[in-house]
This record gives structure tokens, sequence and C-alpha cells, in this order.
């Protein structure tokens, strides 16, 4: 929910501008941009500030229809985009069509199955044991975090993340070099398995050189928990005995 967003969207125009009209106005909406969401919407209309990453016009017909690009930000309205971009080329505009192409890594470029597929799939495997098409189906959940930052935590220290302890820094056995503060992290075992979802609360070099206190707090487990063994409870019976 919180990756960016991807988008083909085909904008038509209520009357013909100048192309190059079209792309300054259009350009003039990368960045930070204030939104009220639409009527028909989900969520409270309320004005927010949302970011564009990028937007590339890929094919203009008859001066009015646009086809373009979009990068943005999660929970930016494309329809409320291409409206407000017709009101400042003074003409209107709206939205006719939208495709999404991508959230974050996943592209809809991707080797991509049929529902269908994927029910024979898990038919294979629950009446005779068979895992080969599953496995070609369904993709480790591992890879839905691959874009984010990783933090790599001791054995120790997955049964009380996984029991609701936020990540410490005796915890830590290795880290990307991209972590920063305030960045959504991915927590993973030695073994690659992913634990946790959370938020960095501490820039990489800050992680590297602390030896106590929290580095990131825990936002969504993934991992269930007793996999790993519980080694704090194991620490305090030793204490008590």
């Amino acid at each position: 929910m919180h990756s960016y967003k991807e988008y083909v969207a085909l904008m038509e125009l209520h009357d013909k501008v100048e192309v190059d009209r079209l792309i300054e106005v259009m350009n003039m909406f990368v960045g930070k941009i204030y939104q009220r969401p639409p009527l028909r919407s989900s969520v409270k209309r309320s004005l927010r500030v949302k970011e564009v990453y990028s937007i590339e016009v890929l094919e203009i017909e008859d001066g009015k229809h646009v086809l373009f690009k979009v990068r943005c930000e999660s929970g930016t309205y494309i329809r409320k985009l291409c409206h407000d971009i017709g009101l400042l080329l003074g003409v209107e505009a709206h939205m006719r069509e939208l495709r999404r192409t991508a959230v974050a890594h996943i592209r809809e470029d991707l080797p991509v199955v049929t529902m269908h597929e994927v029910s024979e799939a898990l038919y294979l495997h629950r009446k005779y044991g068979d895992e080969t098409l599953i496995r070609k189906v369904v993709l480790p959940g591992e890879f839905i975090v691959a874009h984010l930052p990783r933090i790599i935590v001791k054995d120790s220290a997955v049964g009380a993340i996984t029991h609701g302890a936020q990540l410490a820094a005796p915890g830590v056995v290795a880290l990307s070099n991209d972590v920063k503060k305030g960045d959504r992290v991915a927590i993973f075992t030695l073994k690659g398995e992913l634990i946790a979802v959370g938020k960095s609360v501490m820039d990489v070099d800050e992680i590297m050189k602390s030896e106590k206190g929290i580095v990131a707090n825990i936002e969504r487990v993934v991992m269930q928990p007793n996999i790993y063994p519980p080694m704090w409870r194991k620490a305090k019976k030793a204490e008590g005995s």
C-alpha cells in the first residue's frame, strides 16, 4: 500500500491545445502537489499533499486525446490529475481509460498466470502432493519486499519479533547500506526468510555503531510465532534458576 504506483492513462481534453503548451503544463504537476479526492472516492475529501515522480507523454491524437505514463505516490488519483491539468490548460479534461502497470518492482510485464492455472496448481498439490506447478505460479512472499532496504537479524531475535517485540541493536547481524531513518525496511532471518516489515529509527551508520536501543519499530509481522524458539524465555528461566 505504501509503494509507488505506475499507470498508463488516456486523458481527453475538451478542446485542442498546442503540444508544447500541453507538455509544459503536465510537467508542472511533477513533484509534490495538492490534491482533493474526487466526489466518488473511498476516502475523506480533504486536501492532501501527494507526490508525482514523473509524467511521460506517450502519444497525442487529434490534439485532444493524450496517452501518458505517470509514476506517483500511493493514493494519488489520476482522474483528478487529468481534471486539474485540464483546468490549468483552460480547456477542461477528463480521464477516459486507466491501467495500472506497476506497484514498486512488481510490474505487469513479469511472468503472469491466470487464476485457472493457480487453481490447477493448488489441486495437484492438495490431491497428489505435487509441488512442481505451484512453485511456478506462486512467488515466495519475500519477493514482495525485494525493493525495500533489509536488516538481517540473529536467530535469537526472531522469536521475540514474532511475539511483538521491536528490533533492538544487539539482534542485528547485517543490513543494507541504503537504510535511512524513517525508511520502511524488511527484516530477514539469516536464512533469508521474511520476518516482518517495520520503520527504521536510525540511519545505517547509527545502527552499525549502536550496541543497545531500538533500531526499527515493527509495523507488520509476517512470520508465524514459534517457528524459531523464544530465546528470551530461556534467558529468563536461566536468570531465575
